[in-house]
């Protein structure tokens, strides 16, 4: 008696690995989409000739004019990043994106400026 896998989960429903999701691809066309990267959606209309999976839209929908970190996207679609950067590359390649870099660390405040607001908060 033999017993066929378990492929479907009762509360979570199918189950699908995720380099099916990125259809085997493990990087990203974009060499930009880091962690720190923050991304939102241009509101382009999809073109035609685009091949978006329940994924790219479910991923433009959380999205949806508000910009975000990359990790903090792949922790709402709780996929793993890479499997986030590569569709968001597929994104990035139709204009249906933008992506910003981190901010640099030139820009960022000094450790004594932000004590001083902490010292000042509390001064209050």
């Amino acid at each position: 008696m033999s017993r066929e896998p378990e492929w479907v989960d009762e509360e979570a429903g199918p189950v699908v690995r995720p380099y099916a999701v990125a259809r085997g691809r493990t990087r990203s066309s974009s060499t930009a989409l880091d962690l720190l990267a923050t991304v939102v959606s241009t509101g382009s209309p999809v073109p035609a000739q685009a091949e978006l999976s329940g994924q790219h839209r479910r991923l433009l929908g959380v999205l949806d004019g508000r910009t975000r970190p990359v990790a903090e996207v792949a922790s709402e679609l709780d996929q793993p990043v890479g499997v986030v950067r590569v569709l968001l590359g597929d994104l990035l390649d139709h204009g249906l994106i933008r992506v910003r870099p981190p901010m640099d660390k030139t820009n960022s405040p000094t450790e004594s400026l932000l004590r001083e607001v902490i010292n000042g908060l509390r001064a209050l």
